[in-house]
C-alpha cells in the first residue's frame, strides 16, 4: 500500500509539472508575434487567446473573430511582415515596439512602413494585447533608439 501512495505521488508530481510547463507564460514580445502572426495568416480565432478583455469588447470568440475578418476584408489588408522589438515592461503592463510592413485600401495605401507600439496588460497571469497605435516620427527614437542613429546593424529583431 505504501508503494501505491508513492507511486500515486509521484505520478502527480509528473502530471503537475507537465501541466506548469504546459501553462508557461508567453513573453510580451511572444504575444505580440503570435498576435501579428495569426493576424497575418488569418487565424482570427488565435489571435482572440492573446487580447486582453477590453479588446474582446463583451464578444466572445466566434463574433470577434468574424468581426476582425470582415473588417481586414473590406479595407483589403494585408500584412506582409513584421519585426517585433524588445519591449519593456512597467509592472503589469508592458509596451512593445513593432515594425509593420503592411497594406490597405484606406490608410496605408502604399504600403509604406509603420512604427508601432503594442500596450499589454497582464490579465491572469498571462499577457495579453490591450491596444496597438502607429508612432508619430518624434516618438520613433524613444522605441526604436538604433533606427534614430542610423544603425541598425544586425538586421531586424524579428522577420516574419
Amino acid at each position: 500500500m505504501v508503494r501505491r501512495s508513492r507511486a500515486g505521488a509521484v505520478l502527480v508530481a509528473m502530471l503537475l509539472a507537465a501541466g506548469a510547463a504546459a501553462l508557461e507564460v508567453r513573453s510580451p514580445e511572444e504575444t505580440v508575434r503570435t498576435y501579428l502572426q495569426a493576424l497575418k495568416d488569418g487565424r482570427f480565432e488565435d489571435a482572440y487567446g492573446v487580447i486582453s478583455k477590453a479588446m474582446k469588447q463583451g464578444k466572445d470568440r466566434e463574433v470577434w473573430a468574424k468581426e476582425q475578418k470582415a473588417g481586414m476584408g473590406m479595407a483589403d489588408v494585408k500584412i506582409f511582415e513584421f519585426h517585433v522589438h524588445p519591449g519593456k515592461v512597467e509592472g503589469d503592463k508592458a509596451y512593445v515596439p513593432n515594425v509593420l510592413v503592411s497594406q490597405d485600401r484606406f490608410v496605408n495605401q502604399l504600403g509604406l512602413t509603420e512604427h508601432e507600439l503594442y500596450t499589454l496588460e497582464r490579465e491572469e497571469g498571462a499577457w495579453k494585447v490591450d491596444r496597438q497605435v502607429i508612432l508619430e516620427p518624434p516618438e520613433i527614437p524613444k522605441w526604436f533608439p538604433a533606427e534614430s542613429k542610423g544603425a541598425a546593424a544586425g538586421g531586424p529583431a524579428d522577420s516574419h
